[in-house]
């Protein structure tokens, strides 16, 4: 079966348009620092620092390009250290989820609701899909092999879209667990 690449995702922002230039200034543009494995998303070198009820985590990359809705992805670690609930979601699913406030450097916003841990998940294409015999929206396994930490990961969401790339993603306290570190490959377990 083919190997699946497994990425880190660290901490990372989606911003709207509007809540961007309130935070940056009206000129400001969000600038491509480097491209992501997913077709047309980047890394900007715009950041900020997210507040919460407890603590600052500092410095945290936009991701582009502008989204419809505000959304701050942390750690389950992260949202201890900040002060609020972890509440696990598959990306743009922010209703009910806890709200932060967002600082930069021409201004700041509360935004309501939008802070979430991502729900681990693999993209891949309908042809992907085929191959591997899924469908959007199956909850499959990732096993991952490393050299001391080899583990099974469960409730994997599949992701399939015609502009999508073939990578799972998983977070910062995930690839720890698992002690991934540099290029790692997962095998798909239905």
């Amino acid at each position: 079966m083919k190997k699946i690449l497994l990425e880190t995702s660290a901490h990372h922002i989606h911003v709207t348009e509007e809540h961007f230039h309130i935070l940056f200034g009206p000129e400001a543009k969000l600038e491509v620092r480097a491209p992501l494995s997913q077709p047309g998303q980047f890394v900007s070198y715009s950041r900020l620092d997210i507040v919460g009820p407890k603590r600052t985590v500092a410095n945290v990359s936009i991701l582009g390009p502008f989204r419809k809705a505000t959304q701050v992805e942390v750690s389950a670690t992260e949202t201890r250290a900040l002060g609020i609930p972890a509440m696990i979601r598959e990306s743009g699913n922010i209703a009910g989820t806890p709200g932060v406030k967002l600082v930069g450097p021409a201004g700041e916003i509360d935004i309501a609701e939008g802070c979430i841990v991502a729900k681990r998940h693999v993209h891949m294409t309908p042809k992907e899909a085929e191959e591997f015999n899924v469908k959007n929206g199956d909850i499959v396994k990732l096993k991952v092999e490393t050299e001391e930490r080899s583990l099974v990961f469960g409730d994997v969401v599949v992701r399939v879209r015609d502009d999508f790339a073939l990578a799972a993603h998983i977070d910062t306290d995930e690839a720890n667990a698992a002690g991934c570190v540099g290029t790692v490959y997962a095998t798909l377990i239905k």
